[in-house]
């Protein structure tokens, strides 16, 4: 059986969703029951796993769909050109389903509810700043990274700079819609209210869009359709089957 181009990139969207929220619960339980007094440790231990996890499954789904597994970042890449608004349509449920699948699985492989909704709290304005701040310079990150020609660079870019997020901001760079809805379905050490998800999403949004200005300012030249996201991807292709190559117009100092 051989699936059709948007349907590969639908699957890689949803697993790649699944595996990034199994990797941020599980290791978020595992943490809090490996140590169970020290929550710097936890928090160490939740985002070495995390960013490590996230390379990983950019390396191994991105090549199909661009690795997204977020929909700021396909909504971004739609402002960009470089989906469609089919591929749009499709990767936004495949991501929130997969999310949510991901939760379930990290739930049951501690031996835990399949579904505990979260009862943490994460409502305060530092908090709300703190996920525009992340998501502003996550989508930075990645776009201008695609649009400086440097790609390739990206998995590991976004790992470091999930894995540091989890540090410098208060709220520990959920930046992710799709993460957001996931962790309300696990009462556990990465869990967040189901009350508090709305600000979240819409600090989010606001925080990808300001983003999408400042890298459309600093790359105006750049043709708007772009190469890939994360990695070179499916549709991308030239007709040798390579990832097609623009070039980046660089300016006179």
């Amino acid at each position: 059986m051989r699936l059709t181009r948007l349907a590969r990139q639908a699957l890689a969207e949803f697993l790649g969703s699944a595996g990034l929220v199994t990797v941020v619960i599980g290791s978020g339980i595992a943490a809090q029951r490996l140590s169970p007094d020290d929550v710097g440790l936890q928090l160490l231990e939740n985002a070495l796993a995390t960013g490590a996890g996230l390379v990983a499954l950019i390396l191994a789904f991105g090549p199909v769909s661009g690795g997204h597994f977020n929909p700021v970042v396909t909504l971004a890449d739609r402002f960009f050109g470089g989906v469609s608004n089919r591929q749009v349509a499709v990767y936004l449920p495949a991501q929130l389903i997969g999310g949510a699948l991901g939760a379930v699985v990290a739930n049951l492989m501690f031996d835990l509810p399949a579904v505990s909704i979260s009862t943490t709290d994460r409502s305060a304005g530092g908090l709300w700043l703190s996920e525009a701040v992340a998501t502003f310079g996550l989508v930075v990150l990645i776009f201008a990274l695609v649009r400086a020609g440097r790609a390739a660079l990206a998995p590991f870019a976004v790992g470091a700079y999930i894995t540091a997020a989890y540090w410098w901001s208060s709220s520990t760079s959920f930046a992710n819609p799709m993460i957001d809805i996931a962790r309300t379905l696990s009462d556990t050490f990465a869990g967040i209210a189901p009350a508090s998800v709305p600000m979240f999403l819409l600090v989010q949004l606001l925080g990808g869009a300001a983003a999408v200005v400042v890298v459309a300012l600093l790359y105006p030249d750049v043709p708007a359709v772009a190469d890939a996201v994360v990695v070179p991807h499916e549709g991308t292709e030239g007709r040798t089957g390579e990832p097609a190559r623009r070039p980046v117009r660089k300016e006179s100092s």
